[in-house]
């Protein structure tokens, strides 16, 4: 991936989501997904795996997702945000990273 630190950064809010329907659609507006995005797990997956499924700038230089407000999702849909982890520690397309604090 990127070696110079110079990434397209994008933040995937996860604020006030409560279930896997708006997890989905917060990750597709985040991610500048197509309107064909499956929103579910496997196409996930498939679109933080391969940089052409990602907006041209991100496949070009790098693309690190921050995460902010996943705390809430986390404690609701605890099997849920499981899934999510496993696929953002897989994603070979994309660096994830958790925010811990306020941006």
């Amino acid at each position: 991936m990127n070696a110079s630190g110079d990434w397209t950064v994008r933040v995937l809010d996860l604020d006030g989501v409560e279930d896997k329907a708006a997890f989905m659609d917060r990750c597709a507006v985040a991610l500048d997904l197509p309107g064909w995005f499956g929103r579910n797990w496997d196409a996930l997956a498939d679109a933080l795996g391969d940089p052409g499924q990602l907006p041209e700038a991100a496949a070009e230089r790098g693309l690190l997702l921050v995460v902010t407000g996943w705390r809430g999702f986390a404690r609701q849909e605890p099997g849920q945000w499981g899934i999510a982890q496993e696929i953002f520690e897989q994603a070979g397309a994309v660096r994830v990273a958790l925010a811990l604090g306020a941006l």
